[in-house]
């Protein structure tokens, strides 16, 4: 290994760094951490680690594209889990498995690998659809629970640099973010292959064999990670914890992708809240702050369940939502797909209209919105996401005013109809009427979204208040020439329209107060 090189920024703050050199160990890496960290501004306490903020950028742009694309691409059946479900007897992915590729011992999941090419990836094409779609953050997950991952690293030689495409896929991407505009983000789901692959020990597999231990392993089996009750398990903060070693092998790993990529924002899924994680959760996070004031850069971490502190890191929640205005800033992550995060050759997927008023919902309510795709093996992406991304690109060329660089009102909306408080609760679009509003504030102008429109409108929030009440100056329909004939009693704010409607998205009314 070359040596590392303590430095100081060029400019001021000056802030002190380390250069890392082409190759290090596990335990050199480690030392690198902990030198980072006791230099930096951060420390690896929850004392110091609440001082850091969300990002001005993250909480202006309100919207990113998340992707989930890896060998799982290749079955495509089930969901991006089948890497775990071929070797789980009982389960629809064990018996297909059989029945299509053979038995687990003859062809287990690293054979697919070599059918993984990605022929038809091009960085460039990805990038400018998710611009076209209003996205302003791209999050291509690193490496799924699989192992596999798809970036170029010396910790792990079942790459997608080295095997399957032989393409840097993080890295071209990351390129094409930066040369087009959009932050790059990156998602690690490395914690849960420590149990990941362990139906393959209750099986004739290749998970058996230790010429791949590097890759399947540790696939850790004992009673508490039992495939019948594994979600329960990793669900319990106390339950049966990781190992050392691969509490510090995670560590390195990760602060290797944060180094070689910089990501703007690093996504976990959910097991890093078991307690084994906490010390190293705590080294990660000033890690990659510190390392972030000296790439000049404002970054975040989303966490799901109760992984971090409030303020630490921007809490997610997974194909869910909030019920209303949360104080702290937050995110949902959720797919287009409904079935698989994955490509799946027979998924169902939502509308666009499903997504927008999720979207509309979420910032209304303080949040994010990362909305997932999965391409296919070649790296195509389906023509059903694509019709959807460009739906609510073309819908947020006239109406983003209100969504981008938007804070939350007094009040998130009016109406019947809200979502269900929780993760995994948005499988059915949500029944919003004519009387459903969705509010949202920026620079004295609120913007009032009927999220399914009609030629009458009735905002019963801005009824007249007597005698202490807002003043509202002007009502305009964004992407419209109409006037608008407004009227205000003590029922309500009526607005009368005269244009058509090209479909039943939700509109949005700018509305100046004073």
């Amino acid at each position: 290994m070359q040596s590392i090189q303590k430095k100081y920024s060029a400019k001021p703050p000056y802030v002190c760094y380390y250069e890392l050199g082409d190759k290090m160990t596990t335990k050199e890496y480690l030392n690198l951490i902990d030198k980072v960290n006791e230099n930096g501004k951060y420390k690896a306490d929850w004392s110091s680690l609440s001082q850091h903020k969300v990002p001005e950028w993250y909480m202006h742009d309100k919207l990113g594209v998340f992707i989930h694309w890896g060998v799982y691409s290749v079955p495509a059946f089930g969901c991006e889990w089948y890497s775990r479900g071929m070797y789980e007897k009982g389960t629809r992915e064990f018996e297909h498995h059989r029945k299509i590729w053979g038995e687990q011992k003859d062809f287990g999941y690293k054979d697919f690998i070599p059918m993984f090419k990605a022929e038809k990836f091009n960085a460039s094409e990805w990038v400018t659809l998710f611009k076209k779609a209003g996205m302003k953050y791209v999050m291509p997950v690193a490496e799924h629970h699989d192992g596999f991952a798809m970036y170029d690293t010396q910790f792990n030689r079942w790459n997608a640099k080295e095997m399957g495409p032989c393409r840097d896929v993080i890295g071209e991407l990351k390129a094409e973010c930066e040369k087009q505009g959009l932050e790059f983000c990156a998602s690690s789901h490395r914690a849960e292959h420590y149990f990941f692959m362990n139906p393959g020990r209750l099986c004739e597999s290749d998970v058996n064999d230790e010429k791949y231990s590097d890759f399947y392993g540790p696939a850790v089996y004992c009673e508490e990670f039992d495939p019948t009750i594994i979600h329960q398990t990793t669900a319990d903060t106390y339950s049966t914890g990781a190992s050392t070693e691969w509490l510090e092998d995670w560590l390195v790993r990760t602060c290797e992708l944060i180094d070689k990529y910089q990501p703007s924002v690093i996504y976990f899924d959910w097991w890093i809240h078991n307690h084994s994680f906490k010390p190293y959760l705590k080294k990660l996070a000033a890690y990659y702050y510190n390392r972030a004031e000296e790439w000049g850069k404002e970054v975040t971490i989303n966490y799901k369940h109760e992984a971090f502190p409030p303020n630490v890191a921007t809490f997610d929640v997974e194909r869910g939502a909030l019920t209303g205005i949360s104080p702290i800033y937050w995110q949902t992550d959720t797919a287009i797909g409904k079935h698989s995060w994955g490509y799946r050759f027979d998924n169902e997927y939502k509308s666009a209209r499903q997504v927008i008023c999720d979207l509309v919902d979420i910032v209304s309510k303080n949040g994010n919105l990362l909305i997932n795709i999965g391409p296919k093996a070649d790296g195509t992406i389906t023509a059903e996401e694509t019709e959807v991304l460009l739906t609510i690109g073309e819908w947020l060329s006239v109406n983003g005013e209100g969504i981008y660089g938007t804070t939350f009102w007094k009040q998130f909306g009016e109406g019947e109809v809200n979502a269900v408080d929780g993760f995994f609760k948005d499988g059915d679009e949500k029944q919003f009427t004519t009387e459903d509003f969705r509010f949202t504030y920026k620079n004295g102008y609120l913007y009032a979204f009927q999220m399914r429109p009609s030629k009458t409108v009735n905002i019963k929030t801005l009824r007249k208040h007597i005698p202490h009440d807002y003043l509202i100056e002007s009502v305009e329909l964004l992407g419209s020439n109409e006037e608008i004939d407004n009227s205000r009693d003590e029922n309500s704010l009526k607005i009368e329209l005269k244009g058509e409607f090209k479909n039943d998205l939700p509109i949005c009314f700018k509305i100046k107060i004073g």
